[in-house]
Formats: structure tokens, sequence, C-alpha cells
């Protein structure tokens, strides 16, 4: 478990967070197997009967003091009294993991032990038949991808999507599917139990034994044709001829005809939906019309327009999938408008994730679902932070669901090793770290969950019996707490500063804001934000001189110059405002690309954010010998480097650069077992999607792709207009909009 923190020494009271213009807060990646530092957590066992606080509920932990038959919380001070069984078992403190480390992991006594829970892992892959030939290959070899990550035991269904909904058999010598039509009314819903259609272990087959039958059973798959859909639809609105992609009703009826398994044939299901284009049948449908040039004629803003669900349909859908134990991954392969808008929800509710490819052509789909279930995941998580009294979280950010009766309680459906939430502070009254000097402040964060332990891991530890091959459930307990210190004065803030935590904070508002308020707002809100922190820094650190009630101009410090940490801020925030994920809608920014950009970054790690919103640039002499680590984004730094290969990290995109002037017996492009390679193998191992990897020769070639990257130029924005701000004039921008303001 990481947690990072936007400053590591925290604000003494409210006026010195206000007045150091800093966001105040912390990311948490619950799962991820060290913390920020490369540690482990200790193991233990017996998690349910760790002390906690009478007062504020607090798991006991190494920074409480203990006597003989006490302890005092660290977080609220109460005096709490030991059993008899702890004060046993605490006279050994060396078998005591909370008594050895921070950060443990113990293990929950097993509910239901009578085998009440059969854990199979189940997935089901439901294919939108309402597509073409390109999308059905592509979606052929994701399905297969997965099935030869899933481990042995696990059960697998596939059904198929149009204007019906079709289950398939593959447990029998020859596939055999059963359709179900789909009511074309907005209001309709399958009448009939899919349980009576097909009995859910029929469908569910296991996949050691079917793998051939379910690849042959994919084989047999065709688009809808025209004709079909035309026959099923009849004549839609106002004449127009419907589509028939009847997505809504038919993940209604399978996270249905799932649920009434769930705690009896799996404990987390998991349902990967291909989607081709937007659901225009049945209920559920998406009227994509609003994606158009109305907007222009009615004077409203696209950007604002566009970003909101325009029905409630998918979240109400999301509880469903939720109450099923359902957990939905959406791949949307289309370069039509899809309204992700509205169909988000159903992912990143239930613990899923949202991909979107722009073609079937150069798509890493099935290098990303093989990635995605090849590594380990918790389900039926919950993440629980508290504080020491003086300040208490704020808002929370991250794809989860709040519990609906506990504040700052957290459920998550499934969870990876790279999921990631993010949390702000605010002191809870006017006396801030008055206590400090004896007591720093502290966050503890508890993270409850469930792992499936395949059988080959129950042989090592020997707790294998008659029950061979088969998985065995595990509850675990994953507890951090962190003490901060406080800052004396203003400087002392901004030396503690994780420019990457202050960058995580910040998407996550300005992403609220633009959902809320629209694009513009968003946009604005970031500007505002740089100018405030720029002229308290000003202000900080007196460098401002003020001659007849005006300022001079040349004191202004937009660089941070005083302030080694703050110095990536500008850059990070001019970054931010030229990605996609800002940039307005008449800029040629897709909508759905945009949702898209919204659910990554609002669940990545914050270096990972980073290489997203701000690329690594960074040069090699030979494929063999790194020059220089790190460039800024524009082309004076590759002229004034020298170097002949560039290697650009933009997270999702790898560009490896030959320079026009690079020696021609350079091999190209870079040979396997180079520096250059092994660098970019690793970087692709570490990443939760598969970057795209793009070679390229200047001067030869078209170099638009890593161009477009060189933000920092005045007319780079894909489209040779040099109405651009480069990042020289935006500072300009800011140094005047700081003096304003400080007049």
């Amino acid at each position: 478990m990481a947690v990072r923190a936007t400053v590591s020494r925290f604000p003494i009271d409210s006026d010195a967070q206000e007045n150091s213009g800093l966001p105040w807060g912390v990311t948490v990646t619950p799962f991820a197997a060290m913390d920020e530092e490369n540690r482990s957590p200790e193991y233990g066992t017996d998690g349910h009967i760790l002390p906690r606080c009478e007062n504020c509920w607090a798991y006991f932990n190494i920074y409480c003091s203990m006597d003989q038959w006490s302890w005092t919380c660290c977080l609220c001070s109460q005096l709490n009294g030991l059993t008899s069984k702890t004060i046993a078992r605490y006279s050994l403190p060396q078998s005591c993991p909370e008594l050895r480390s921070s950060f443990v992991d113990l293990e929950l006594p097993d509910e239901g032990s009578d085998g009440g829970l059969q854990p199979q892992p189940v997935y089901v892959a439901a294919i939108d038949l309402s597509s073409s030939e390109e999308f059905l290959e592509l979606t052929k070899s994701a399905v297969l991808a997965a099935l030869e990550a899933l481990g042995p035991g696990s059960l697998f269904g596939l059904a198929t999507f149009s204007h019906k909904l079709g289950l398939y058999d593959v447990q029998g010598p020859i596939p055999v599917v059963k359709n179900i039509f789909i009511p074309p009314d907005t209001e309709g819903s399958i009448s009939v139990e899919l349980e009576d259609v097909m009995p859910l272990l029929q469908f569910l087959a296991p996949v050691e034994t079917c793998k051939d039958r379910i690849a042959s059973a994919l084989e047999t798959l065709r688009p809808t044709t025209s004709w079909e859909r035309t026959a099923a639809a009849g004549q839609g609105l106002d004449g127009v001829l419907m589509g028939g992609r009847g997505f809504g009703v038919a993940m209604e009826a399978l996270f249905n005809y799932l649920g009434s398994e769930y705690g009896n044939t799996f404990a987390l299901a998991r349902v990967f939906t291909f989607l081709s284009g937007p659901p225009d049948y049945g209920a559920g449908q998406l009227d994509t019309r609003r994606y158009g040039e109305q907007y222009a004629s009615k004077g409203e803003d696209a950007d604002r327009a566009l970003l909101p669900e325009q029905t409630p349909f998918y979240k109400d859908l999301a509880a469903v999938a939720v109450q099923a134990g359902v957990c939905v991954d959406i791949f949307a392969v289309t370069n039509e408008y899809t309204d992700l808008a509205s169909l988000k929800f159903l992912s990143i509710e239930s613990g899923g994730s949202l991909f979107l490819y722009s073609s079937t052509d150069d798509s890493t789909l099935p290098q990303d679902i093989y990635r995605m279930l090849s590594r380990p995941y918790a389900f039926n998580c919950i993440l629980r932070l508290r504080t020491s009294s003086e300040f208490k979280p704020g808002h929370s950010y991250g794809h989860f669901f709040p519990d609906p009766q506990y504040e700052n309680v957290q459920h998550i459906i499934c969870c990876d090793s790279y999921a990631t939430y993010a949390y702000d502070f605010e002191f809870a009254g006017a006396d801030g770290f008055s206590r400090q000097a004896s007591e720093p402040p502290v966050v503890q964060i508890v993270f409850q969950y469930t792992v499936v332990v395949p059988p080959s891991e129950l042989s090592n530890s020997g707790l294998l019996t008659s029950s061979r091959g088969k998985y065995s459930l595990k509850r675990r307990l994953r507890i951090r707490t962190v003490q901060f210190a406080t800052a004396q004065d203003i400087n002392e803030i901004y030396d503690s500063i994780a420019p990457e935590v202050v960058l995580s904070l910040l998407v996550h508002k300005v992403i609220l804001a633009s959902l809320e308020q629209g694009v513009r707002e968003g946009r604005l809100l970031l500007h505002d934000w740089l100018v405030i922190l720029t002229a308290q820094y000003n202000n900080a650190y007196k460098l401002v001189q003020y001659k007849n009630g005006s300022s001079a101009t040349s004191q202004i410090d937009v660089a941070f110059s005083q302030c080694p940490e703050m110095q990536h801020l500008p850059r990070l925030v001019f970054a931010l405002l030229r990605n996609p994920l800002l940039r307005l809608h008449e800029e040629g920014v897709h909508p759905d690309y945009r949702i898209y950009l919204q659910c990554l970054f609002s669940a990545l790690e914050p270096s990972s954010l980073h290489r997203a919103v701000y690329p690594v640039l960074t040069s090699y002499s030979t494929p063999d010998k790194q020059a220089y680590p790190r460039h800024s984004l524009s082309r004076a730094a590759l002229i004034t480097s020298g170097s002949p290969i560039f290697f650009l990290d933009a997270f999702t995109t790898l560009v490896v650069f030959y320079s026009s002037t690079a020696d021609p017996t350079l091999p190209f492009p870079p040979p396997h077992d180079c520096l250059l390679r092994s660098t970019i193998n690793k970087l692709k191992q570490e990443r939760c999607i598969t970057p795209k990897l793009i070679f390229i020769r200047g001067g030869q070639e078209d170099a638009t792709a890593f161009e477009n990257f060189l933000i920092e130029e005045q007319d780079v924005d894909g489209s040779g207009l040099t109405s651009v701000t480069g990042f020289v004039s935006f500072l300009e921008d800011i140094t005047q909009t700081v003096l304003e303001y400080m007049k």
C-alpha cells in the first residue's frame, strides 16, 4: 500500500494552509505490494483480535504507547484497556507484526469455512454482433488472449448481443447457441428467465477442459446483417432506421442471471463487454444526435453539454451489477460517438475498467485484456481512511462507491495493484496542530479485501487437503499508519512538496469542475490556481518590491527559483492545459476520448499520471548509451543536446525518434539486445495498459507523432496553427496576471 502526500510537512493551521496555495491531501494505492519506499508489509494472522480504540475505532499500531494493562491511541489520545489474551500475545513482541512495522497485512478468519462459497472465478465475454467482420476478428483474438491468462478452475461463459441476446453452451461436442429476442421499446426488458433458457452451469464452462470448444464457438460468430436489423427494428425515431445494439437490456439480463448464483457458484464474476458503437435498441438506448451541429445553433457549450450522462440507466445498472457481485469491463472499439459519458458508470462504479480504441487496425486490445487478467487483484474491498483529531478528510476521489451509512468508507468491487484513490484534508477546528510538539499528525488507512488463492499456493503452504485443485478464498486486513511532521513556516511547506502528488489532486479537482461546470471552467480553475500560488510564493519569499503603490514587474518570480521542488509546477500546469483532457471541443477533441482520459487519469498513481501529462524525453548517443536522462519538450532542447536518438515516454505511447542528422550507420530500429530496447521492455512490463510503440526516422518519415509531444513550442497543436501559446508566452501571461492579482 503506497501512501503519498502532497507535502510531507503538514501546514500548522488553516491560515498556513490557505497562505501556501497548495492542495493538502494524499494519494493511496491500497493493493500495491510495496509501500512508496519499496518496503513490503509484515504478514501475520488473527487480524480480528487486533485491539481497536473505543473512541475513534482506529487500530492499534506501532505509534501507540503501551504499558502493562493499557494503550493510548495515537490518533485521538484515548486510553484503552488490553484484554488478558492481548497481554499474553504482546508478551512476545517479535511474533506480532503490529509491534514490528507500521505496515501490516493480517489474515482474517474464514467466514463460513464450512465450504459455503465455491470460489471459482467466473468470466463472461459479451460480444456486440451489430458490428463488422474486422471488429469480430479483433474481439476473437482478445477472447483467446483472455483464455490464455485465466487460471485452471475458472469458469467461462460466451454471450452475444444485437437485437437478440445469445447464450452459448460449449460443453457438448458442438457449440449450441440459444437466442432470446430483445424488446425494442425503451422501457422493455427480457420477460423470460435466462435460467429457463439455459441453466447457468451449462452456460459457464470450465476453461481447462473447454478451451478448444470456446475457440470453435468464437469461429461461428458473424455480424448481424443490415436486413436482420431492419426487420427487427422496423422504423425508428422520425422514420430513421434504428440499429440493433440492445446492450442495456442484454447487460441487465446477464447480471440477474449471474446474480442468482452470487455466493454459491462464485465470489466474483467479471463481464467483459466488447462494444462497436452506441447502444441504440431497447431500454438503455442512447440518442447520439446530441453530438452534432445543433449545439452551434443553440449557442450551447458543447464541452459542457456532452460531459454529463443523458440517462441514469447505466448508473442504476451499475448498482444492479454491484448487488450481483459483477465487475464490468468495457472495451469500446469505435470511432463513432458512443456516449461513454453515460456508459462509463457501468465500469467505474463496479470496479472495472473502460478502454477506448479508435480503430481495429493497431489496437492493443488482446494485449490489454491479457495483461489485465494476468495481474493479481483483490475484490469485495472496503477502504477506510482515519486521521488524528485535529484534521479530517474532505473530498475523496477515485473509482469506488461510497458507503451509504458510514462517512469516509468506500467500497471497491475489484481492485488491482495499480488502482489509486485520493483524499484532500481540512482542519477540524481553528487551533490546527497546536499540540504538535508532543504528537505529530497521523493518517491510518485500512483496506479489507478478499483474494482468490490458487491451488498451487495452497499446496506450498501445506493447507491443501482433500479439496485438491480447488481455489480458496482468503479475507485479509491491510493497515498502514503514517506519521507526518508539521511545518514551522511556509518555506518548510514549500520545501516538502511532492509535485507528482499535487498534480494528482489537481487532475481530480479539474475533472470534477469540468463535469459540473464544463471544460472552460476546469481550465480557468487550473490557471487561477497557478496565479494564486505564484503570488503567495512571491509574498512568502518577499520577492516583490512595492514602489508608490505599484509593484515592480522585474521582481515577479514565476519560475520558483528559490524552491527547487516547485519548479516543476508551471510546466505541469501548462502541459495539463494542453492535454486533450482540457482542450476545447472546437479544437477537435472527441467527447468520448475526453471521457476515456478522465477515467484513465483518475485511477493512475502519481508517477504514471506525470508521464501521461508531461512526457519524459531522454536522449541516447547510441542505442546502448544514454546521453541525457531528461529534456524539456521543445525543439531547442533537441538541437542543443546534439544527440542522434530520442526516446519519449508519454505513458500510452512510446516514441523512438532518430534525428535527421543521426549517423546513418546507427542501427534502425534499435536492435533487440540493446539498452534502449531493454528500457522499453521494462516500461511496457510495468504498465497497467499496453503502450503503443512508434519508431520514426527524422527527415525520411512523417515525424508528426513525435513533434505533437513537443508542447513547449509555439506552433505545435497538430494543426500547424501558431495560435497556441508556447511555454515562454504562457509564463509571461502568468506574470502579468499575478501582477494584476497582487495589486
